[in-house]
Parts: structure tokens; C-alpha cells; sequence
């Protein structure tokens, strides 16, 4: 005879006997993240500069950008990667119950061209369609690239917002993960020790070291921790082109071998899951989850080497509103 389970109220203690409130325990691992409705496409002004993909064509050239910049295209980097980073400073400071993560696009959206720059993620080519936003917001186990839609976010979620600008005709690339409300201890803890594993990434990048030197240093804190590293989805060489073919792995991997050298920029951006590292795509080419629904968290910088280490290029103005540095 099959025993039917009375399921308790969000509020009330789990029936797993774990003493966890219901909605933070079972219910949530009951509950995935289910796509909303998307609104439409947001105009961006003809005064300003776009990137090659913002026809909507869902193509563009690629070409062989140097991995070590000039002096001046690094200038430039620095101030787009510095309005990037203010950008998500103030998005972070929407994030809350009730609110949608298209409000959220919507603000991005604005904020971009309040700067007199294009928000890089818009209409950038994919699989299947071009990206249809400006900001990529991932919920819970999604790993990355969510599309933002009409859900509203829940007390309890974690939060990732990636923000990229386009400006002075080069990107600056930053991301962090929000908490939205009371979130659960363990949800703290994988958002807590993916900021460290993001720092010790950067730490390790050091002129004359080696590049898989970076996914070392990320792989072994986090399976230190008990979480695991996404393989599917790197750091990227970054510059005039959104993503060069620089790749920087957040996991060990023997053949990255290349030598770090100054003048190099690229992002750090690892992925650390709370169960398995694979990932599944849905259906819209862009949104990819973890294979077993559990959480995943972010944190990204663009970094450039210099003589004397690595520098982040988008600290924000006030590294005082900035989760990377209030966590």
C-alpha cells in the first residue's frame, strides 16, 4: 500500500525532519526554476557605438586581437571596466523578494545607456537565437546565461547577475551572485567559498606562472569545500572583442600551459556547484542548469597582469555597495 505524504506549509518544518522551515528544504528541491514570459526586445539609442552582433544577425567576425594589449587600449579597459562593475554595484541593490529579474534587465538596460554604452550580452549570437537581453540573471541552479523574464525572485533564492559593457570600443566583464532575502546556511556557504575561490584564482594569475595555474588554485579550494567546478563554461580572453580566443579554465586542466604574461586581460569567473558539475541546457540554447537542480553560485572579474601581479579592472567606485567585497 502506497503511504501518502501530507506535504507541510511553506513555513512550517520539513517533513524530512531536517528542523528546516519546509519552503527552504524540500519544497525548494521540488520547485526548479521554470522559464517566465520575456518582454520585448529593448532599442538601444543610434547615438551609441554597438558592437558588431547588435544587427541582430546572430553572426559576426571574429578576428586574432592580441592577447597582450597596448597601453592604450588598456586605459580604456580600465574606465569601461569600472562603469561595468558601478553597474552591478547598483543592480545588486534591486535584488529583492517580489521584484522580477526583467525589472532587473530593464534597469541594466537604462543604466547602460545612462553611461553612453552598449549592454554587450544584447543581441549577441547564440546556437540557436541571439542573447535577448541585457543582463544575464541566473537563479539558483542555473549555472549561467538565464534569460531574464516575469518570475519574481523568492525569499530564499541566490541570484547571479552578469553585467558586460560595451565602451571607448572595448567590454568590461564582472558578475556576482545577490542573496535574495533569508537564504539557507548552505547556500551561504557555496556563495561564500565561490568569492574565495574567485580570489585565489586571481591571486594565482602572476606574471611568468602558467594559466592552468589558475584552475589549481580554484579546483582545489572548492573540492576542498565539498562543491564542485563547472567544465562546460570558461574565463575568456577579453579587450575589443567580448571573448578572444584566450580560455582560462577554473579547474586544472595539463594542456593550459601558455605562459602569463603582462599586458594579458582576461576574466576569472568560476562556477562551483553544491552537488554535480555537469550542466544541461534548456531548450532557448542559452540557459544552462545543473544536471541534479543543485545551486550554483558565480563571481567574475576582468583582470589584467602586470609586472607586479594581477589587477582587477572592474572594482567598482564605491567598493563599499559591491558583494565581491562585502561578502
Amino acid at each position: 500500500m502506497e503511504i501518502m505524504r501530507v506535504l507541510p506549509k511553506a513555513n512550517e518544518s520539513c517533513w524530512c525532519g531536517s528542523g528546516v522551515k519546509y519552503k527552504r528544504c524540500h519544497k525548494r528541491s521540488q520547485e526548479p526554476v521554470t522559464a517566465g514570459r520575456l518582454s520585448p526586445l529593448r532599442p538601444v539609442p543610434d547615438s551609441i557605438v554597438k558592437p558588431a552582433w547588435a544587427d541582430g544577425s546572430n553572426h559576426y567576425e571574429r578576428w586574432n586581437e592580441p592577447a597582450v594589449k597596448a597601453p592604450e587600449i588598456i586605459e580604456r579597459m580600465r574606465r569601461t571596466g569600472r562603469e561595468a562593475a558601478d553597474t552591478l554595484a547598483y543592480l545588486g541593490t534591486l535584488v529583492a523578494p517580489g521584484v522580477t529579474t526583467d525589472e532587473i534587465d530593464a534597469a541594466c538596460h537604462q543604466a547602460a545607456i545612462d553611461r553612453n554604452a552598449y549592454p554587450s550580452p544584447l543581441l549577441y549570437p547564440g546556437t540557436k537565437a541571439p542573447y535577448p537581453k541585457s543582463v544575464c540573471a541566473s537563479v539558483n541552479e542555473v549555472i549561467c546565461h538565464g534569460i531574464p523574464d516575469s518570475r519574481p525572485l523568492e525569499d530564499g533564492d541566490i541570484l547571479n547577475l552578469d553585467v558586460t559593457l560595451f565602451k571607448e570600443g572595448v567590454h568590461g566583464d564582472t558578475n556576482a551572485t545577490f542573496f535574495v532575502g533569508e537564504v539557507d546556511a548552505l547556500s551561504q556557504r557555496l556563495v561564500r567559498i565561490t568569492k574565495e575561490c574567485t580570489e585565489r584564482g586571481i591571486a594565482a594569475a602572476q606574471p611568468g606562472g602558467r594559466i592552468n595555474d589558475i584552475g589549481r588554485a580554484i579546483q582545489t579550494h572548492a573540492e576542498a569545500n565539498g562543491f564542485g567546478v563547472v567544465r562546460d563554461f570558461v574565463g575568456h580572453g577579453i579587450g575589443e572583442q567580448f571573448h578572444t580566443d584566450l580560455q582560462i579554465c577554473h579547474y586544472y586542466h595539463p594542456d593550459l600551459n601558455d605562459v602569463i604574461e603582462p599586458g594579458m586581460t582576461f576574466t576569472i569567473e568560476p562556477m562551483i556547484t553544491v552537488g554535480n558539475f555537469r550542466g544541461r541546457m534548456w531548450s532557448d540554447g542559452w540557459t544552462a542548469v545543473t544536471v541534479d537542480g543543485g545551486r550554483s553560485a558565480q563571481f567574475e572579474h576582468t583582470v589584467l597582469i602586470t609586472e607586479q601581479g594581477p589587477e582587477i579592472l572592474t572594482t567598482p567606485t564605491d567598493t563599499g555597495t559591491h558583494p565581491y567585497w562585502t561578502l
